[in-house]
């Protein structure tokens, strides 16, 4: 008689569903679960957990702020925002005429070659792409399926009264479901955890080593309990941060860059003054 073979992962995974959860907080419940007994992996549990958030969470909580958008002003040469266009390193920059309210639409930074390839009458109101606007309350599950059909990458999110309130990207939507997305331009060696920011600032990793963090700013932290310095940060307010929020540890004042609802990703460290 042939030995049987044991169940596969699909197998398991639909006898644990077979539990027919009531809703969804039960379907996590029974997904947690399923990650516990090792059916799923973590990387796994994460994916469909952040799947099955998106629908309850709004633009609003995710948009980078209108105060930090990276704008172009139409009325600029070209040769005056090219400096900014290779510091900020962004695929696309919203335009605008007379005011942060009046986004005209958006410039691909790609289509910039065509200016130094030395076309002739080179317009940038003619290179423009059209603007997508989207209200704060859109719900991210239909912005994702927005962006899917129009082929757009980028949003400008408005408020109740019209005016411009951020920006959004497919990327920071996607980012809600598999974690942070890095790009050539995100730093991601060891070497380069650690960045220096304007003002004495520093612009830190949360992945980074306890051991480095005390090697760069001269602090005493313990790496027994914790690994990284998020660990550190999240094990000091005992749970996760809110982007924009600030703590002070040991001295360092610590701003929370980037977060979201199940990872901390950058940190901004500030050196007491002496």
């Amino acid at each position: 008689m042939p030995d049987s073979q044991p169940p596969g992962f699909l197998e398991r995974l639909c006898a644990l569903l077979l539990r027919e959860p009531a809703d969804r907080e039960s379907l996590v419940r029974l997904l947690r679960s399923a990650y516990q007994r090792n059916i799923l992996d973590a990387e796994a549990f994460s994916i469909i957990e952040g799947a099955l958030t998106v629908s309850e969470i709004q633009v609003r909580d995710i948009m980078i702020p209108r105060a930090q958008m990276d704008l172009i002003d139409i009325h600029q040469e070209v040769e005056a925002f090219i400096p900014q266009v290779m510091a900020n390193a962004h695929s696309r920059f919203p335009v605008i005429d007379q005011s942060r309210d009046d986004v005209i639409g958006i410039l691909l930074a790609k289509d910039l070659l065509r200016h130094y390839a030395g076309e002739e009458e080179f317009n940038v109101r003619e290179m423009l792409r059209p603007a997508v606007f989207v209200p704060e309350s859109k719900r991210l599950n239909v912005l994702l399926r927005e962006f899917r059909a129009s082929r757009n990458h980028m949003a400008i999110v408005v408020d109740e009264y019209g005016g411009v309130a951020g920006l959004v990207t497919i990327e920071d939507v996607l980012e809600q479901i598999v974690g942070d997305i890095e790009d050539e331009y995100d730093f991601d060696e060891a070497s380069d955890n650690i960045l220096p920011e304007p003002g004495g600032r520093f612009r830190v990793k949360a992945l980074t080593q306890i051991a480095d963090f005390n090697a760069a700013f001269g602090t005493g932290f313990p790496d027994q309990e914790h690994d990284t310095v998020g660990g550190l940060v999240i094990a000091h307010l005992g749970r996760l941060p809110k982007r924009g929020e600030t703590l002070a540890i040991a001295g360092l004042k610590i701003q929370v860059l980037r977060a979201d609802s199940r990872r901390l990703y950058t940190l901004i460290v500030e050196k007491p003054r002496p």
